[in-house]
């Protein structure tokens, strides 16, 4: 078992919420899956937007001048409650879906929800709602590749819990 702060990735919490915003970064992060479901009973917006994602806890710094960056790597959670206008646009796929970044934006009316933007390589995805919580289900690991394997993830997951 880990304990926080995990030193070498640089991890001090498995749980992060939108009030972490400035202190997180999604670029790069691959996204295996994606599921609009329904929120609790009773709910508006009834919507939920969930992705299974591998987190870049830390990127590596190549320790000599061919060595490649390695990085710690959690999969992860990010869940978007009360969802509403959700608007996806899907590019060619001929590769996996892969974050560049995520914006916070002024609401554009009147309601105080603030505009959600996940930019990624091939595809474009805009929402309101309030906030996000993001679980990191594992440990990090450090890996080669930007991304985890299905094996080392153990496969895809909407799991709503982190590992501590």
């Amino acid at each position: 078992m880990i304990s926080l702060p995990h030193t070498l990735s640089g991890l001090s919490k498995a749980t992060w919420t939108d009030a972490d915003f400035a202190s997180m970064g999604w670029h790069d992060c691959r996204i295996h899956a994606l599921s609009i479901g329904d929120g609790a009973d009773n709910e508006l917006p009834p919507a939920r937007l969930l992705l299974d994602l591998d987190y870049i806890v830390r990127w590596v710094q190549p320790s000599g001048e061919d060595q490649p960056f390695t990085f710690w790597i959690a999969p992860a959670t990010l869940v978007f409650d009360g969802a509403w206008n959700i608007d996806c646009q899907l590019g060619p796929l001929h590769d996996m879906l892969e974050i560049a970044d995520i914006h916070r934006l002024d609401p554009p009316d009147d309601n105080p929800e603030p505009l959600w933007h996940i930019e990624g390589q091939n595809f474009d995805i805009r929402l309101r709602a309030a906030g996000y919580t993001q679980f990191l289900r594992t440990p990090p690991q450090h890996a080669r590749r930007q991304m985890l394997t299905v094996a080392e993830r153990s496969g895809i997951s909407f799991v709503e819990q982190s590992f501590a």
